[in-house]
């Protein structure tokens, strides 16, 4: 299972927020460069970053410090926030991001994101299906939507998604665990893991695979994820608040090769 930190911006600063509100914005580090280095030191090749500032701006903002990163670790990064047009989606790429998240222009434009899909491919375009209650939430989660999660998931599946970052907001920054019932639940419903389902709906769709994100406090949940099946965690607060060593990280991922 791939081990994803993430580096969240606002102002140019590395941030981490709780159940996504930005009054709640603390400030970790002031250069997201370093920390970015500082991850790929320990062995970490992945790295998740989120232009906050674009999410709440609704285009691309931060892609100065996407550049930079790129440009100075060999890290394989996956951008998102705030991506809504073609444009944007070209200055990600162009500044180097290896794959993109779309989550809110999926539920209010679907066919520029089916569209990005097409012209990029599934291994660039990764789904962002972020929810609260089961419903899924767009515009850096500031507003919900009436899309109940696991049939839009599915939707874009059968459209030929295979990469879908799920954080339960409910669970996000507050350290008390990710949501390990309800990336079963997905799982059961989009591959057939768990219950050995074999199921005419699911015949035809691509794998899917799953990113956990949110709660994670603890490495010990971490094999847990992979056990269900998770493809990746990304992994926030419990590094930056010193919950999960990165010394921790590292063996793992050692022994994951």
């Amino acid at each position: 299972m791939r081990i994803i930190p993430a580096i969240d911006i606002i102002d140019g600063k590395c941030v981490r927020l709780s159940k996504g509100d930005y009054n709640t914005k603390k400030i970790y580090n002031e250069n997201p460069l370093e920390v970015a280095k500082q991850f790929e030191s320990y062995g970490i090749k992945h790295l998740h970053l989120v232009d906050l500032d674009g999410a709440k701006s609704k285009h691309i903002v931060n892609y100065k410090i996407l550049e930079k990163i790129a440009s100075k670790t060999k890290l394989s990064i996956d951008f998102g926030g705030g991506l809504k047009s073609d444009k944007d989606l070209q200055v990600a790429f162009e500044c180097g991001a290896k794959q993109v998240t779309g989550g809110s222009i999926a539920v209010k434009d679907p066919d520029t994101f089916i569209s990005w899909l097409n012209l990029y491919g599934s291994d660039k375009i990764i789904l962002g299906a972020d929810a609260n209650d089961e419903k899924v939430a767009i515009s850096g989660w500031t507003e919900e939507s009436t899309e109940e999660l696991i049939p839009f998931i599915r939707r874009f599946q059968k459209l030929g998604v295979k990469n879908v970052i799920c954080t339960d907001i409910s669970k996000d920054g507050m350290l008390q665990g990710p949501s390990f019932e309800l990336y079963k639940k997905i799982l059961a419903q989009t591959n057939g893991i768990e219950m050995g389902i074999s199921s005419p709906e699911l015949e035809g769709s691509n794998k899917l695979n799953l990113i956990a994100s949110g709660g994670i406090s603890t490495f010990d949940e971490i094999p847990q994820l992979e056990e269900i099946g998770c493809e990746g965690v990304i992994i926030g607060k419990a590094i930056y608040e010193g919950r999960i060593e990165m010394k921790q990280l590292e063996k793992y991922i050692m022994n994951s090769y």
